[in-house]
């Protein structure tokens, strides 16, 4: 999750730009790629640390170029939710508590935040998530087989303000195409932003898609399970808008 104030940082956009000869410059093993998301720096603090070493060998997953084996990773069978860069964990460790009998896959590459995910784990005890740091892109297209997915979150990703970035925007209609690929029947996405102009986007990409219906005649009242956060709040507070979309899959 972005915080309203906060830099951007969100999964890997899953369009590539090649060299003009379509061939990766000397040296590079891939073509460069759009990504949707900047790799921030920062500082894990030592309680982060110590969540890394704790707990990241039961909740840390390794990527994988297989499909991932839910049960074993999460030691039950249970609905399999995808959260798509969840910031610093503060809605996903709520969402998690307050949803019990559902799993939770999340991907985020800022290291602090997993470090913070970790922490807010140990707190709470919390046992139905499970974190893949890695691009959220390559997770879906080589680790969730279609029709794996009960549900996919994403929360206050990157809206690349500047018009000649939108195309870094995730919410493309090709990367709809594959999320929805991934949910089962009756599976539904769930996106939210405090950007309006990458509302009327989501909605319009969510609407288009011939395999979903939007719950909602527009925008989606807020699922009781998602928190505001204290960022979110602050925003509210100064008059930004925030606006949730849910779609299911048909």
């Amino acid at each position: 999750m972005r915080p309203v104030t906060d830099t951007p940082h969100t999964p890997a956009a899953p369009d590539a730009a090649p060299t003009p000869q379509g061939q990766a410059p000397a040296g590079v093993l891939h073509p460069k790629t759009i990504r949707s998301f900047v790799r921030r720096t920062g500082r894990v603090t030592t309680g982060q640390a110590k969540a890394f070493e704790d707990l990241g060998p039961r909740y840390l997953l390794n990527y994988q170029n297989a499909p991932l084996d839910a049960q074993a990773a999460f030691g039950r069978t249970a609905p399999l939710i995808l959260e798509i860069g969840f910031g610093m964990g503060e809605a996903t460790a709520h969402i998690a508590r307050v949803r019990p009998d559902d799993n939770f896959l999340c991907c985020e590459v800022h290291e602090p935040g997993v470090g913070a995910l970790l922490k807010r784990i140990g707190e709470h005890d919390i046992t139905n998530i499970r974190i893949l740091q890695h691009d959220a892109v390559e997770v879906l297209e080589q680790m969730l087989p279609e029709g794996s997915l009960d549900g996919i979150h994403i929360f206050f990703p990157d809206p690349w303000h500047k018009k000649k970035h939108n195309k870094r925007r995730l919410i493309q209609s090709a990367f709809v195409a594959k999320l929805t690929a991934r949910l089962k029947v009756g599976g539904y996405i769930h996106c939210a932003t405090d950007w309006q102009p990458y509302a009327e986007q989501m909605l319009e990409v969510l609407d288009a898609e011939p395999l979903l219906r939007n719950t909602a005649e527009g925008y989606a009242p807020q699922p009781d399970y998602r928190p505001l956060t204290k960022f979110e709040n602050r925003g509210l507070r100064l008059g930004h808008g925030v606006w949730d979309v849910v779609f299911r899959r048909v």
